[in-house]
Order: structure tokens, then sequence, then C-alpha cells
């Protein structure tokens, strides 16, 4: 949709990639290959996978949808390079998740798009450690666990995953009017698939023996809480920490005392301190993804499927 060519403010980029950055603007080009702001469709850039997918499916045949994070890249550590500072800059709008990804952050403030969505401002978020959801901290030696910031992961909570969704649409529907029918008949049909996810979720975590269960990366706070569930992190909300001892003692206490059969681990980062972990306590591991990306090892090929896997995960895990 959008033919214009910008130029990239001089404070946005340092001057050495000056020079680079006029290379790419003749060939800045999509995750398939069209150039973005030359595609005769509505432009989005998304900043990672769970941007993405919120836009291709409210958007359908009339936008053109370029993630910046590409699939099996860790979105946290993500540096955007100058191609993708084109790109960005080119785009009709741009769909990111505050804070999750600094050079994101970085990048949206000091472009011109006049249509910058902000995921975070859609939805509420809560600040989140090791331990998030109503299991009592009687097993921990530290205090409190990990101090937590704000938890990014709102799209593992289907309730907040559609409140994100009706501020996409609505927000493609000013953006875009000439296809905001269109746009507001796939957000509704959007809100209305993860209603039925949440009741899915809902119906089956209900009657689980134990509602405890340990990650490796606190990313399914929101998750647990929405279910009544407690997640337990061995690492806070930065999936390359490392725990402390004390920490991995607390979870063995607690995985005897609460019935924890299994430690997850996700796809995009290492599995080693999960299965140390598991093998020293005598538990299972499993994948319980946090839909980051998807690649060739994701169980499903899309948002809601891996989801409808990680249920199935968790019931096994839970005593369903």
């Amino acid at each position: 949709m959008n033919a214009r060519r910008r130029l990239i403010p001089a404070a946005a980029v340092p001057t050495a990639v000056t020079t680079a950055l006029g290379i790419a603007a003749l060939s800045a080009c999509s995750s398939d290959g069209a150039a973005a702001g030359d595609t005769g469709k509505f432009d989005v850039v998304a900043s990672f996978y769970p941007m993405a997918f919120l836009a291709e499916r409210i958007g359908g045949d009339h936008v053109h949808v370029t993630s910046l994070t590409q699939p099996g890249q860790e979105p946290h550590d993500l540096e955007i390079s100058a191609k993708q500072t084109v790109q960005l800059q080119e785009s009709d709008a741009v769909l990111y998740l505050k804070n999750l990804q600094p050079s994101v952050d970085d990048a949206v403030a000091q472009s011109e798009i006049k249509t910058k969505i902000d995921a975070a401002s859609l939805t509420t978020l809560e600040k989140h450690g090791n331990e998030v959801g109503g299991h009592a901290a009687e097993h921990d030696t530290e205090q409190g666990g990990e101090a937590g910031g704000e938890d990014p992961h709102i799209w593992l909570d289907p309730v907040r995953y559609a409140q994100v969704a009706q501020g996409v649409g609505s927000a493609f529907e000013k953006a875009d009017p000439d296809h905001a029918a269109d746009y507001r008949k796939n957000t509704a049909a959007l809100v209305k698939k993860l209603g039925d996810l949440d009741k899915q979720f809902k119906d089956g975590l209900a009657n689980t023996k134990t509602k405890v269960f340990i990650t490796t990366h606190a990313a399914f706070g929101y998750l647990a809480e929405r279910y009544g569930l407690t997640e337990e992190a061995i690492n806070g909300l930065d999936p390359e920490s490392e725990p402390s001892v004390a920490r991995v003692k607390d979870l063995e206490k607690m995985a005897k005392a609460d019935g924890v059969s299994t430690v997850f681990y996700e796809t995009l980062v290492s599995d080693r301190t999960a299965k140390t972990i598991a093998g020293d306590a005598g538990l299972k591991t499993d994948v319980l993804d946090p839909i980051e990306g998807i690649t060739d090892k994701s169980r499903g090929k899309d948002y809601f499927s891996v989801q409808e896997a990680n249920l199935k995960a968790l019931q096994s895990a839970l005593g369903k």
C-alpha cells in the first residue's frame, strides 16, 4: 500500500552505516521476498511471531507482514540490522511489544511511521518473578524468590491475547479504512477462536492432581494465573539467566512436596539446566512452548496448534 520512500533521520542510525543503509534501501526484502513499502498492500512490520500472527489473521489478504525476528531466533536477543531499519521506515504500520526487544523499541521510537501499535498498551501487564500463581512459597528459602519485572508474555494467556487482537483490529481499521469491514470481521473471528481456546484450557485444567509446574523460563505466569496454576521457574523472565544453588534446592524440595513430575523446557533455549535438575530430582522433562517463534521443532504449525500441544503437555504433567 505504501509506495512512498522515506528517508531515515540522521539520528536514527550511526554515521558508519549510512552507506550500507543506502544500498539496503534499494533491496530491503520481507521474509517472503517482497519489498516492504512497495507491495500494493497495507505493509505491516511485526516484531516477532505472536505479533506477526495477529497481523496476518486480522489483515488477511489486505496486508503484507514482515517479521523482524526470524524462525528459530530468540526474540529477546534480536538486534535490528540496517536492512530491517529500512523495512521498518518504509512500512505503513509497526506492531510490537514494548520492553521485550530493546532494539525494536529504539528503532520504532526513531521512525516516522504514522501507525505504531504497542501490544503492551492494549492489555494489562503485571510484575512476575520466579513464582507466579496461587502456590504459597512455603518451600522457598529465598525471600520471595527473584524480584520480578513487568512480564511481557501476554500472548500465552488467550484472554489477554484477545484484548490485544481487538486493539490491533481497531488500529488497522483506522489506518486503512478502505478495508475496515474486513478487519472488523477477521478480528471478531480471531477473538471467538481465542475464546474457544480459553474454554479448552479452563475445562482441561480444572481437575488436575497438582496445580504446580516447573519451567526453565518464567514465561507462563499469565497462563498459570488464568487457570489456577502455579508456575515455578528455574530462571526468571530472562531465559538466559542462571539459577542459584538455593533456588535449585527449593525446586527439588517443592517438587517432592507437591507431586511435580516434570520439568518443562522450551524450543528456542538450551535444555541443559532443565535436564540437569530433572535428573538430580528424578523427574521427567517435556516441552512447554512459549510460542516466541515457529520452527521445525515446534509441536504445531501456528499459535493455536502449539497452544493445544501445551495444554496436553500440562495435563500429562499435572495428572489429568
